[in-house]
């Protein structure tokens, strides 16, 4: 079994190794992920949680642990894949939604709507009503995210016509 700062090393080392210079942002983990020590040290990489995900957005990732891809389909919080986690590494009680992922949206500069164009699929997908839109003079409308109503499912990410919606971890204050 790993000890935290050897799966930190081996990880670090990997990416030295694949030509990763500089320091990449947390790969995001699947719902209900500890933190990412923790995780690392108690994930095994059986894919439990990966086999079970009917929606396709856990794969394997980097060091064979499981992440969650976006670009297809967000997380209805069906809860299988804690169920199917037996290690510890996903674990919540109750299994909150809103408590399932750390990582909330962003609209980035380039979204379509914030550019004149006429484009509210985030909005549309968002369940939570974490996006909304402001109508704006001359036909414009401006995206508007709450992000404490943002539950991190990545919906609206996977919609995005135009990549303009980031996942990440919102640091520390």
């Amino acid at each position: 079994m790993f000890e935290a700062d050897d799966a930190k090393t081996n990880l670090n080392r990997r990416q030295l190794l694949r030509g990763r210079l500089h320091p990449q942002s947390l790969p995001v983990r699947p719902p209900w992920a500890c933190q990412e020590d923790e995780f690392v040290r108690l994930c095994s990489r059986c894919d439990a949680c990966i086999d079970t995900c009917w929606a396709g957005i856990l794969i394997r990732g980097s060091g064979g642990f499981p992440e969650a891809d976006f670009h297809s389909s967000g997380c209805d919080f069906c809860a299988d894949c804690l169920k199917a986690c037996k290690t510890g590494a996903l674990s919540a009680a109750p299994p909150a939604p809103s408590l399932a992922w750390r990582q909330r949206a962003s609209i980035e500069p380039s979204c379509l709507s914030l550019n004149g164009i006429v484009c509210r699929s985030c909005g549309d997908a968002c369940d939570t009503d974490a996006i909304r839109f402001q109508l704006q003079t001359g036909g414009r409308a401006t995206p508007l995210l709450d992000s404490e109503r943002c539950n991190g499912c990545g919906e609206c990410f996977a919609v995005c016509p135009n990549d303009s919606i980031s996942l990440a971890i919102p640091e520390a204050s």
